[in-house]
Order: C-alpha cells, then sequence, then structure tokens
C-alpha cells in the first residue's frame, strides 16, 4: 500500500513516519520517497491501521494507487 504524506518535508520527518508505521508493524517493509512525499508500507495490517498510526504520530496520510 501507498500512502502520500504532505507533511513529511526531511529526513527527520521520514524517520518518524518510519517510527509510526514500526510501532504497529515492527516487521513492516517501508519504503520512502521523501522528494514524492509518499511512503509505500509492506504490512499484513489494513491500511486504516497505518493511517491512524501516521496521523497520532502529526502525518496525516491519504492512501494512494500502487
Amino acid at each position: 500500500m501507498r500512502f502520500q504524506i504532505p507533511d513529511m518535508s526531511c529526513g527527520g520527518c521520514a524517520r518518524s513516519v518510519t517510527r509510526a508505521i514500526e510501532s504497529v508493524d515492527a516487521n513492516a517493509r517501508i519504503a520512502i520517497d521523501q522528494a514524492s512525499r509518499e511512503v509505500e508500507v509492506s504490512t499484513d495490517l489494513p491500511s486504516h491501521r497505518i493511517v491512524a498510526a501516521l496521523a497520532a504520530a502529526g502525518y496525516p496520510a491519504e492512501p494512494t494507487a500502487v
């Protein structure tokens, strides 16, 4: 699944996004494209769990087409 994260603007933001996702799935595979402000996540969790974790960390996310 892929998410657009408009507020992810720097390396520190990318690390925070990674930590937020890992807080709900420590085994998730995460690929961040900081330039396009997108993150791709491979996980068995439903997307709403990832969106909720990102929102709680201060990074509202919108699912995008893969």
